[in-house]
């Protein structure tokens, strides 16, 4: 007995103090979840609410963050539950300037705008405000820069001659029917650029009824070539091939005016070099 109640005596006082630890507990517990649950209400019912903080904007030449804010319709009061991403893109995209456009919402107050700018594909010479300034399009035909302003043009940019601009003004677009040369035109950019640098002028020359070929003017030799409106790599280099042939008739006291491609064969009329030329 003696033994039995010495044990009682031993635990009993313990009683108290893991009744307190507990009571420590449940109260660390019921702050933390208010602590938590105020967290959440900020974080997913206020914040989203709120104006945005962070407006990333990726600018362009030409097109300041400013224009491109009030375009994507981001004012002092959006905030991210009113921010409507798939209007943004819409009407940035619609923008000259803007060959492609991504809008993406950063929850919970945060916003960034990534734009790629078009990329010369070519230029033409226009008259335009009593000048004649240089209009340059994209491999999509539109034109977005009127004049050489901040665009530093690459060097071997083509000059297309033969096309008619009645008005032209930002934003035109070519037809359609001249957008695969364009295409064509920006591979051989990417692809053999010496290629490109050895023509210095690309004419169109548009067909009676339908369609166009293509007379190039190569920058080293006085000869016209005509193609296909195929200009492609291979076609390119087959026709370099042809006049360094013609180069080495010409010493022979043998001449041409122009060379012509489009039946897939080079043919042309040799005419002799009269005395004394």
């Amino acid at each position: 007995m003696a033994g039995d109640f010495m044990y009682s005596e031993e635990i009993l006082p313990a009683k108290p103090a893991v009744r307190k630890i507990e009571k420590g507990l449940k109260r660390f517990i019921i702050i933390a979840a208010v602590i938590l649950g105020a967290e959440f209400i900020w974080l997913f019912a206020v914040s989203p609410c709120m104006p945005l903080s962070t407006v990333e904007v990726k600018t362009v030449p030409g097109f300041d963050r400013d224009a491109i804010l009030a375009l994507a319709g981001i004012g002092k009061s959006t905030s991210f539950m009113t921010m409507n991403v798939k209007a943004a893109e819409k009407a940035l995209a619609a923008h000259y300037l803007v060959e492609s456009v991504k809008v993406i919402k950063r929850f919970p107050d945060r916003v960034s705008i990534f734009i790629e700018k078009r990329q010369a594909a070519a230029l033409s010479l226009v008259s335009y405000q009593g000048r004649i300034l240089p209009v340059y399009f994209d491999r999509e035909g539109v034109i977005f820069q009127i004049g050489d302003g901040n665009l530093i043009p690459p060097s071997n940019l083509p000059i297309i001659s033969g096309l008619v601009f009645e008005d032209p003004h930002l934003g035109m677009r070519l037809p359609a029917s001249f957008c695969p040369l364009l295409a064509e035109i920006e591979t051989l950019q990417n692809s053999a650029p010496e290629l490109l640098s050895a023509i210095s002028e690309i004419k169109i020359n548009r067909k009676p009824f339908d369609g166009f070929d293509l007379v190039l003017y190569p920058v080293h030799f006085p000869v016209k070539v005509r193609l296909e409106n195929n200009l492609n790599e291979a076609t390119l280099r087959y026709v370099m091939l042809m006049l360094d042939v013609y180069e080495g008739e010409k010493g022979r006291g043998l001449s041409h005016s122009e060379i012509d491609f489009r039946s897939g064969v080079a043919s042309y009329t040799i005419k002799e070099v009269p005395s004394g030329e």
